[in-house]
């Protein structure tokens, strides 16, 4: 689905990227760990076309994506999920919803993602004309990760999935995703500050340093890793 070739990406005279190499198979969950400040967030965003990258190539479904425009990747597949959520907080559910789906011309399909949502997140249902500002933690990200599938993802990326969350709202958002995952065979990049959690939902991981892959392979050979163990794992 996705192939990353050397490619360098940063802000202005700081570089984050550096010659960094990895590919995602279409219809997996795949894995970015590391500890904070090592890119990870960088490599989603110039994914997602937010940053235009120094040099390097992106890949997607064989096409050269790397200088095309964030508008183009979200009408073509490839959506974001932003850590902080940043949900239009003036709005109600159901408008932070359809502007999710901004680049889709097919309304009937809007439609029907939209019942969709509401059936997989009925709370959000519940909360549709609630102003997204007055949402819980939980229900925020439910909202923003809704946003992101009413856009039709071929690709979803999802950043910080759990960060601040109770564990049994981050239980209910993996059954989620793990069912979206499944019916929509939707391919998922997740970076999330539990390593455990990345690891247990993904099926390849990739492990980042400094910017670079300092090391990948199957997410349950890199839980066995020592390394990883000590580093991130706790044990």
């Amino acid at each position: 689905m996705v192939r990353v070739e050397r490619l360098n990406a940063g802000y202005g005279d700081v570089q984050i990227l550096w010659d960094l190499s990895l590919e995602i198979e279409t219809g997996s969950i795949t894995a970015l760990i590391g500890a904070n400040g090592v890119g990870k967030t960088t490599f989603l965003r110039t994914l997602a076309g937010a940053i235009q990258p120094y040099s390097g190539t992106i890949l997607f479904d064989d096409q050269d994506i790397t200088r095309l425009p964030q508008t183009w990747r979200a009408r073509h597949g490839i959506m974001m999920v932003p850590e902080g959520r940043q949900l239009y907080s003036g709005l109600s559910v159901e408008d932070n919803l359809k502007m999710g789906a901004y680049t889709r011309r097919d309304r009937e399909g809007v439609r029907r993602d939209l019942k969709w949502v509401y059936g997989i997140l009925p709370v959000l249902e519940e909360r549709r004309k609630q102003l997204a500002g007055t949402l819980s933690g939980g229900e925020a990200q439910m909202c923003a990760v809704a946003r992101g599938l009413m856009a039709d993802p071929k690709v979803l990326l999802l950043d910080e999935l759990s960060l601040g969350l109770a564990p049994v709202v981050v239980d209910g958002l993996i059954r989620v995703l793990r069912e979206i995952h499944e019916k929509r065979d939707i391919t998922i990049l997740l970076v999330d500050q539990d390593v455990q959690i990345a690891l247990e939902l993904a099926s390849r991981g990739y492990v980042f340093v400094n910017g670079r892959v300092e090391m990948s392979g199957p997410s349950t050979e890199l839980m066995k890793n020592k390394e990883i163990q000590k580093a991130y794992l706790g044990i």
